[in-house]
């Protein structure tokens, strides 16, 4: 199979016009390759946080809280440990497969299916957050702990607590609005003006990065 030679410019006059021509280097779409770019730098940042997190549980000599205990929900006259984070693991689980659902169907440019299962994916990032909100509440009234103060041992305890969980709340609210915004540009029939269900996949890759962290805090924080 022959192919014919690439015919480029000499000189400045054909660097300005290879720019302005807009060329791509790799067969990677631009809005696609900025999300990825993004994720990476969020993932140095929740690796970090982790990291610290770990030094400090490993570094303290004070008693360290037991979170089978702190985040038990009082059920029936009993206290289930950890009973609503394994609600709030499953739902953004679920989640997970909705958004995937979601994309799938926005490769066959389904309007109507891709826009119910965004806003399906939209509707339980909200129950977690609320559940998020109902156990920062639980933690703050109930229990009196504070970023820098903690009255069942270290100190350190309720620090790490809002900055790892707080963090990753706000990534998880933003991605609601986020779903929220697409499914509704899928609704209008935005997406098959343009050609392109990309914004979509792009948006999947958001929500399964924010999925896939809360699983290390899951680990980490909780069952450590």
């Amino acid at each position: 199979m022959s192919h014919e030679p690439a015919t480029l410019e000499p000189g400045f006059k054909g660097v300005t016009a290879d720019w302005s021509a807009d060329k791509q280097a790799f067969p990677v779409p631009w809005g696609k390759a900025m999300m990825w770019i993004f994720l990476l730098s969020d993932t140095f940042i929740f690796t970090c946080f982790l990291t610290s997190y770990m030094n400090v549980r490993m570094s303290t000599t004070a008693t360290w809280p037991n979170p089978s205990e702190v985040f038990a929900l009082h059920v029936g006259g009993q206290d289930i440990p950890l009973l609503l984070i394994a609600i709030m693991t499953m739902v953004l689980i679920t989640s997970s497969g909705t958004m995937a659902m979601a994309v799938n169907f926005g490769y066959r440019r389904d309007r109507k299916r891709t826009a119910q299962l965004m806003f399906a994916t939209a509707a339980l990032g909200l129950c977690f957050v609320g559940m998020q909100a109902f156990e920062w509440t639980k933690l703050i009234v109930d229990e009196g702990v504070r970023p820098w103060a903690n009255p069942m041992g270290a100190a350190q305890f309720g620090s790490s607590f809002f900055m790892i969980t707080g963090f990753h709340g706000m990534h998880v609210t933003g991605g609601v609005i986020y779903l929220s915004v697409v499914a509704s540009r899928v609704l209008s029939g935005f997406y098959d003006r343009k050609g392109t269900y990309e914004t979509v996949e792009i948006a999947g890759l958001y929500w399964h990065f924010v999925d896939l962290v809360w699983v290390f805090i899951f680990a980490f924080f909780y069952l450590w």
